[in-house]
């Protein structure tokens, strides 16, 4: 019965086994007939993932503290306004950080084969929310600034970590590497807090550092997006190295993946979406973290298959959240990020529960 749970439940083990079964199946050509059918339940999961984030993004033009009708969205209706101006572009920018977000979290639990990872776990993120404090207690106001000062955060971090982990082909340095950066940016981002000068610079940080996709408008949309989209696509191309990394490395290795590559594309995508992401919204975390587990049932444990349920996954999860926190009591929204840690921090808790208890089997 132990055997039997433990197979249930997702490891590196049984993600190497089940895509070592694809493998051999292609390669004798007896898995033909079973993958047609296979593909076409994808496909219409896939379908339904994406019918639900087209209805999310339609809720969160209409949600808010001023409820906007789709009946107002094409005519006289000053509301009109409201919908072009803030809640589109909004929209589209939860949709796009969400679905960075959360390939970003399926890649990193596929390359370092380890559930628990998050895009947080490189310290990107905390990087860049460095960079942009720093730009906002030196007193620059203008959005442009502190985007540049989160970008040249999140660009230093990759370099760094790139610089510490190239030669090594161990993930365990990798996530290494990873904390030491969080751990450091963390520590001067306190630091620049405690020491500055300016009451009113703290709380706008402060505030800044709870993540919300509130009066978000098209400039950040424009600075913001093209570097996400780009990352997104880099982490997408990973999805064949990941799939044969789920046999170990020795294996990848002699499948011709080339390691050094596949970092580079995880370090480069994982930074250009994260760090575009905490320069126009603040630090909202736990997407990475929770999307992949839920959905790992229904699209299944070989990690290059959940790569694009996870981008919709993330997006749906960002737009159904934004929508909720608008329509909190009072007069202001709950910040989205402290949303989304409500959410994963519970989530993130049962996770390493079961893991732990995994562990003393």
């Amino acid at each position: 019965m132990i055997g039997r749970d433990r197979r249930r439940n997702w490891t590196p083990a049984s993600a190497g086994e089940q895509t070592a079964a694809v493998l051999r199946a292609d390669i004798a050509g007896g898995g033909a007939v079973a993958v047609r059918p296979q593909r076409d339940h994808r496909a219409a999961k896939l379908s339904v993932l994406t019918l639900l984030v087209l209805a999310l993004f339609a809720a969160s033009l209409m949600a808010g503290k001023i409820w906007v009708p789709p009946s107002a969205w094409f005519s006289a209706d000053p509301r009109w306004w409201i919908i072009l101006q803030l809640r589109i572009p909004r929209a589209v920018l939860g949709l796009v950080l969400g679905a960075s977000l959360g390939v970003s979290g399926a890649v990193l639990q596929g390359y370092l084969r380890n559930p628990l990872a998050d895009p947080a776990v490189l310290g990107v993120s905390s990087s860049a929310a460095l960079g942009a404090v720093a730009a906002i207690l030196l007193g620059s106001a203008s959005g442009m600034g502190v985007f540049a000062a989160a970008m040249i955060g999140a660009g230093g971090a990759i370099a760094l970590l790139a610089a510490l982990t190239w030669r090594s082909h161990s993930a365990v340095t990798f996530v290494l590497a990873g904390t030491v950066l969080a751990s450091f940016a963390g520590a001067m981002t306190a630091f620049l807090i405690s020491t500055a000068p300016n009451p009113y610079a703290v709380a706008e940080v402060i505030d800044w550092m709870m993540g919300a996709l509130t009066d978000r408008g098209w400039a950040d949309v424009t600075r913001a997006v093209p570097a996400m989209i780009v990352g997104g696509a880099l982490l997408l191309a990973t999805g064949p190295s990941l799939d044969a990394l789920a046999l170990g490395q020795a294996a990848a290795r002699s499948l011709g993946v080339r390691m050094g590559r596949l970092r580079a594309l995880v370090i480069l995508g994982t930074g250009l979406v994260v760090g575009a992401g905490v320069a126009a919204t603040g630090v909202i975390g736990f997407v990475g973290l929770v999307v992949p587990h839920l959905l790992r049932p229904v699209f299944g444990h070989r990690p290059g298959a959940l790569l694009v349920p996870s981008a919709l996954g993330g997006a749906a999860l960002l737009l159904a959240a934004d929508s909720l926190v608008r329509l909190a009591p009072g007069a202001g929204e709950v910040r989205l990020g402290v949303a989304m840690a409500l959410i994963g921090a519970p989530f993130f808790l049962a996770l390493l529960l079961r893991e732990r208890g995994r562990a003393w089997i």
